[in-house]
């Protein structure tokens, strides 16, 4: 008895001086906690100040992206890739203005938009430009689909280079190594690139792009030098007779994915989710349309802009530092 005593004793002793001395045990702040004052303040009165400053983009009358205003002339940042084509911008409090595109940068799929029937001031954005200080683990916050509220998650993986990916044809090609009648398509996956420009199992590959092709290498090397949307033209063979097809690249998310069981539970997605030069990840119950609005702390400052839905527990944001040196060189160059 006594002996399990002294056992309980020193495990308890030993634990303390574990939490105590261990440099990288952290305790979440008060202030941060879902009673804490500033949790009470995002749901209070930061709540209005944060929807004040989002938008959704419409298309024929549909939304297609959300937007923030970063600017008092009535600026719009959001996601170029998902808001092309817009027409009307929405406010949480139910204006609809008309806007026009100003600028657009690939890199970033960023694009900024301009409200062109009002000579108000708007409220706009302010920044926190620390990335340093956004942790695993802290709470972010954005708006809902139809900006009727907030929505909230974590931080939760480091902010990291999200690399190129690259189109697919969506099809899987026998392996040889040297072939003079051509490559055999041995399974063209539904609804994929190769699918939606006419390839068919059994068809031979003769050339890709003008150049005669003798091994799957080859064609590998050609097809992964594209990016999504670009076109690929294939002169193939079919029953003894050749035919060209052109194909136009698709997401390897798109093509392969669809037979993952969490994405086919994820609902739809971001096509362009690669090639952005540093990311925040982050678990918010997004949907793709509200790509391109802004994401928060819980002080009301913006961390970065929702660029990619990856899947229900998993969205991209391009962070502070990413964004405001492309924005800041838009404000100048415009009026």
């Amino acid at each position: 008895m006594n002996f399990l005593k002294w056992s309980c004793f020193l495990v308890f002793f030993s634990f303390k001086g574990l939490l105590a001395t261990s440099p990288d045990f952290d305790v979440l702040d008060t202030s941060h906690r879902i009673n804490g004052s500033l949790m009470n303040e995002a749901t209070g009165k930061k709540r209005a100040e944060v929807l004040d400053l989002l938008w959704g983009l419409y298309r024929n009358d549909k939304l297609i992206s959300h937007g923030i205003m970063v600017n008092p002339k009535g600026y719009l940042l959001s996601k170029a890739s998902s808001s092309m084509g817009a027409r009307y911008a929405m406010s949480y409090s139910g204006k609809y203005l008309p806007i026009r595109i100003r600028k657009r940068d690939e890199k970033t799929d960023l694009a900024l938009w301009q409200i062109t029937d009002s000579s108000k001031l708007w409220p706009f954005a302010e920044w926190h430009n620390d990335l340093n200080k956004t942790k695993i683990g802290n709470w972010a916050i954005s708006g809902n689909k139809d900006l009727s509220g907030l929505t909230f998650g974590v931080i939760s993986a480091k902010s990291r280079f999200i690399g190129r990916e690259g189109g697919v044809m969506g099809v899987i090609l026998e392996e040889s190594n040297s072939s003079t009648k051509g490559i055999k398509v041995l399974e063209v996956l539904p609804h994929a690139a190769g699918d939606r420009g006419g390839l068919k199992v059994m068809d031979r590959i003769i050339r890709v792009d003008g150049r005669t092709v003798r091994t799957t290498e080859q064609i590998y090397e050609i097809v992964k030098k594209k990016d999504p949307g670009d076109l690929l033209t294939l002169s193939i063979q079919r029953r003894k007779k050749e035919s060209l097809l052109r194909i136009t690249l698709g997401h390897r998310e798109v093509a392969f994915d669809m037979f993952n069981r969490n994405l086919l539970m994820s609902g739809p997605v971001s096509k362009r989710k690669d090639n952005f030069p540093m990311i925040l990840q982050h678990d918010l119950p997004l949907f793709k349309e509200m790509m391109g609005g802004g994401i928060f702390d819980l002080n009301g400052y913006c961390i970065g802009i929702n660029i990619a839905r990856i899947d229900r527990v998993t969205s991209y944001a391009l962070p502070t530092p990413v964004v405001l040196p492309v924005l800041n060189q838009w404000i100048k160059e415009l009026p």
